[in-house]
């Protein structure tokens, strides 16, 4: 019986929209208010560095990926170099981290569609969000890829235009309530660091979270026409993306409105797009933040499944999930997270708040240890496989210092998610998440034996 394989579907402008959209996260069209409140100018400086370690993070798994097309996710060098245990946990950690981002962004589609339809209840869009993917999902992996090519190009032309518009208002001194429009806004309001080191080493927390989801271009190595070609060219690209995306539309922001002037619980998009007098502004953020909560629960739903069928042909996860359907779908797989979803989205109705956002650190936390194992992984590769890594037309620059570096600022961020009250839980609880897959994987060898 020939081998089932995943079916090579997605082509080199879906992989730059996914990587795109994995870049640009919700965070920033409604979390940049809190962010720039916290530490003003600075948080640039914030968003500079953070993307700085993400691309060497990027770099280190596009060459682990790279060194064997065979590897369907990062979950197979893992296996690799770090043994079956450490695969096990990052599968399943991975897959947990998706489905909590799922709960969230799902939560976020019936509040959005709220804002048109006030009647609705908060359940039901979020219900007919989950099904209509779930099924977009099941056709093909290249209709998946052509949902995130729209989805991320809605956020790209969002953010190029609030930064054209920004630039034109500039460059007239257009007044605003707070004043004229201008660069020197950026540091003639207290300075570049108003609130001190403290402000700015809060704000990573937010920041780092904005780019959960950039190592999403890890699972569709299975899935790429052209990976050789494809991946490093989506991985490359991450630095122009952060600069302009995130660096270039936030000083573009602070330059119209000071940064004690931008209201932390609004979006700043709205407050640029009203002053320029577009009355629909609020509707139009509204439309594209709802875009970019479908395209997180897209990926979500895509890159649980693919975690699935990875863990089930690793026997960490049942056989069955392993399956996939005629068009080279996993589609056990899919069903299974999809509900998993569904549950989370009835426990979010019934529980409180706290319980949510305690979910929501625990995943962050938990995305921390990914990138590390990652990390890790590659550490280990150029030790024990120089071979490989002699051949590699993709190497991670200034290996091993990146690596080290990497590893010092997520142990940073742990550190700042210490100092807050509301994620310091998480650091507490997240352990227990860990220690109840160690049992799980023990009791799952004992059993095999």
């Amino acid at each position: 019986m020939q081998e089932q394989r995943l079916e090579r579907g997605l082509k080199n402008r879906h992989v730059q929209l996914i990587a795109i959209g994995g870049a640009i996260g919700t965070g920033l069209f409604l979390g940049a208010g809190k962010s720039i409140h916290l530490a003003g100018p600075s948080i640039l400086f914030a968003y500079l560095i953070t993307g700085v370690i993400c691309f060497f993070i990027m770099r280190a798994l596009g060459e682990l990926l790279l060194s064997n097309l065979n590897y369907h996710s990062f979950v197979d060098f893992v296996r690799e170099y770090l043994g079956n245990m450490a695969a096990f946990l990052t599968g399943w950690t991975y897959w947990f981290c998706w489905i909590s981002i799922a709960m969230a962004d799902l939560t976020a589609v019936g509040l959005y569609i709220q804002y048109w339809l006030p009647g609705v209840p908060q359940w039901m869009p979020a219900l007919i969000a989950l099904v209509i993917l779930l099924f977009m999902n099941l056709a093909t992996v290249k209709l998946f890829g052509e949902m995130e090519f729209w989805f991320a190009l809605i956020k790209v032309i969002a953010i190029l235009g609030l930064i054209v518009v920004g630039i034109f208002m500039i460059i007239k001194g257009f007044s605003t309530d707070s004043g004229a429009a201008s660069f020197t806004n950026l540091w003639s309001h207290g300075g570049m660091f108003p609130n001190g080191i403290n402000g700015f080493i809060l704000s990573f927390q937010m920041v780092v979270f904005a780019f959960v989801g950039i190592e999403l271009v890890g699972l569709t190595a299975g899935e790429t026409e052209d990976p050789k070609r494809v991946i490093p060219k989506a991985i490359n690209n991450i630095p122009i993306r952060v600069l302009i995306f995130y660096i270039g539309a936030l000083i573009v922001i602070m330059s119209i409105y000071p940064w004690n002037a931008i209201v932390p619980t609004e979006s700043p998009f709205v407050q640029v797009f009203v002053a320029v007098g577009i009355a629909a502004a609020a509707g139009i953020v509204n439309f594209v933040v709802l875009t970019s909560a479908a395209s997180a629960c897209n990926s979500a739903i895509f890159s649980t499944s693919r975690m699935m069928y990875s863990l089930a042909k690793d026997n960490n996860a049942p056989q069955s999930l392993a399956n996939l359907n005629a068009r080279k779908v996993p589609s056990n797989a899919l069903f299974f997270s999809t509900v998993v979803i569904l549950i989370s989205v009835v426990l979010n109705y019934v529980m409180p708040e706290g319980v949510f956002t305690l979910i929501t650190s625990i995943s962050t936390v938990c995305f921390i240890f990914i990138w590390g194992i990652m990390i890790i992984s590659h550490l280990k590769y150029r030790k024990t496989r120089p071979d490989l890594a002699k051949a590699s037309q993709f190497k991670l620059p200034l290996y091993p210092v990146a690596n080290y570096l990497i590893l010092l600022f997520l142990a940073f961020v742990l550190v700042v998610l210490a100092l807050a009250e509301d994620t310091r839980v998480a650091l507490f609880v997240t352990p227990v998440w860990f220690i109840l897959l160690i049992v799980i994987y023990k009791m799952k060898v004992q059993r095999t034996r």
